[in-house]
């Protein structure tokens, strides 16, 4: 048997995407760490499922480099709205995900001719439960210090619906990310502070309308972005006024995206707009041999974008 898959990206986060009938027609988890291997293609960040769905155009299930399952991803949502988007010939569309039925669109390139598409990033909670998280009897965490974890940073703890720690820091956080990786890797080994892991981001402001974040994503390590990780650093930054304009430029290793952030008391509308790059289609069969691929000539148009996003960070990434 012989299965049909795309290699893509949104912001240098980097993904097969696969379109099944099917939720159980293979292994994932096996099929996944198969094809995040390093060594195999330079692997991928996870495996997208684009599966049938009864309530909206179609499902997206989200399979983590080391095989655990993700709620949601923006970086990946974004490709899937683009496949899904092409498939049906129609401008938006309903992707079904774990949490929440969510709109996406195509939208006006960000950066030259860069396909470009922009995704709901939905529910917000600051709710510990609802990562969970346990610190010191709290039920929030919004801008503050942490003790046990930095004397410097403020944190904030958000669910997007992906679990997120948030910090803002000095630019030499960005710069040496020892503290970063030490605290991150500790979240997501065996702590007492969240019992299923969480992504965390070190926020640093720029303007007025630009931020930088760099996140170690559970189950994944450091990666180039994490879509959920940049919405939700966009809102904190918005909320506790590190920026003052309701469309910012969040910039990360792997590019830069615009979050568009709307605060109303406690109710959130979120949209992640970014780049859906198709890398190229591969031909894999069942004893998990790549028996060919074509690549696109779409990741040199990324790569301009990306020439552009060196020039204004300089040695940030």
């Amino acid at each position: 048997m012989k299965y049909q898959l795309l290699k893509v990206h949104g912001s240098g986060n980097t993904f097969y995407l696969y379109d099944s009938l099917y939720e159980n027609e293979l292994d994932w988890v096996r099929l996944t760490k198969w094809l995040c291997d390093p060594n195999n293609h330079e692997g991928a960040d996870g495996l997208l499922l684009v599966l049938p769905s009864e309530k909206a155009d179609a499902k997206m299930r989200v399979i983590n480099a080391d095989g655990s399952e993700a709620s949601m991803c923006g970086n990946g949502l974004r490709c899937v709205a683009r496949y899904i988007c092409e498939k049906l010939n129609v401008d938006s569309a309903i992707i079904e995900t774990m949490k929440a039925n969510l709109t996406v669109r195509k939208e006006v390139p960000i950066f030259e001719s860069l396909p470009t598409y922009a995704v709901e990033i939905s529910p917000v909670s600051f709710d510990l439960q609802t990562l969970p998280m346990h610190y010191e009897q709290k039920t929030e965490i919004k801008n503050q210090l942490l003790p046990a974890f930095s004397d410097e940073i403020l944190f904030t703890a958000v669910s997007v619906p992906n679990p997120h720690l948030i910090g803002i820091v000095d630019k030499q956080y960005i710069e040496d990310v020892s503290h970063q990786q030490k605290l991150a890797a500790y979240l997501n080994g065996d702590n007492e502070y969240f019992p299923d892991g969480v992504n965390v981001s070190y926020v640093l402001p720029i303007s007025e309308s630009e931020i930088f974040v760099r996140t170690y994503e559970r189950g994944v390590g450091f990666t180039n972005a994490c879509g959920t990780a940049m919405t939700a650093s966009a809102l904190i930054a918005k909320l506790y006024d590190y920026v003052n304009v309701p469309k910012i430029k969040v910039y990360n290793p792997g590019g830069f995206v615009q979050c568009q952030v709307e605060a109303n008391e406690n109710s959130y509308q979120l949209s992640l707009i970014g780049n859906a790059t198709v890398l190229g289609n591969y031909e894999i069969d069942n004893d998990l041999h790549i028996l060919g691929c074509f690549m696109t000539d779409e990741q040199l148009q990324y790569e301009k974008c990306n020439i552009f996003v060196k020039e204004k960070l300089g040695n940030l990434i």
